[in-house]
């Protein structure tokens, strides 16, 4: 490991806004906060909303600028990439953020039934082989895992360059009579409006600059049987 990313792990210890359990700690019981994060880290009764393989941070850092009535929580494995963020909520005094560096897998270790009330997927690693696709941060694995925490009528964003992920998941959303709020394949050329939209992330600047369309979905899981595989469909 390089000094740079050694540094960079050292300085969140230091971090009040940075949580970062050790596996082995999170296999064997749940997170001191699960259930309560308003309680005994926000201090407020603010919706929270989840940035899921945040990277960097742009999403999480830049909606908390935007609403400072709702709690943010940025999680990814990735800590050298979150330092970025956590700084970057630093230097602005925000007390609306949090980040979770941590495995998604476990994420039902950290929050309680009802205790979110929406997700962000930007950007995230399509998991393109077939074998890998409950590795999918949208798969039936994962939406059932969220289905867990997330509040009746909670909302799931997904931003990607990525074609097959896209369609991945609107079969999924449609086979499981999900509600789709919104579909489009090239969002920045569509009539759709929403404020939040207008962060772009380290990774959507490359895309957009190289000509690709950003592919966006929002939709609800709204019905209370457990999400199954797309039907007969290579994905």
């Amino acid at each position: 490991m390089g000094k740079k990313k050694l540094r960079r792990f050292v300085e969140m210890e230091t971090f009040k806004h940075v949580f970062q359990p050790p596996f082995n700690e999170i296999l064997k019981k749940n997170f001191k906060f699960k259930g309560k994060w308003n309680e005994n880290y926000f201090q407020n009764n603010n919706p929270i909303i989840l940035e899921l393989g945040c990277g960097k941070g742009e999403y999480t850092v830049g909606l908390a600028k935007k609403y400072s009535n709702i709690n943010f929580i940025g999680v990814d494995i990735k800590g050298a990439r979150m330092w970025k963020g956590a700084v970057d909520a630093l230097k602005c005094n925000l007390q609306n953020v949090a980040f979770l560096r941590t495995r998604i897998e476990l994420i039902n270790s950290f929050f309680s039934t009802n205790e979110i009330n929406e997700i962000w997927i930007t950007f995230p690693d399509p998991q393109l082989k077939k074998a890998c696709i409950k590795k999918r941060l949208t798969s039936s694995r994962f939406l059932n895992s969220y289905k867990l925490f997330l509040a009746p009528g909670g909302t799931i964003h997904l931003k990607t360059d990525n074609p097959k992920l896209f369609e991945y998941t609107l079969d999924l959303i449609n086979d499981n009579h999900l509600k789709l709020v919104y579909s489009t394949k090239d969002l920045y050329n569509s009539n759709f409006v929403d404020d939040a939209l207008s962060i772009k992330t380290f990774y959507e600047k490359h895309f957009l600059n190289e000509g690709e369309n950003i592919y966006y979905l929002k939709f609800k899981l709204t019905n209370n049987l457990a999400v199954k595989e797309p039907n007969d469909r290579e994905k």
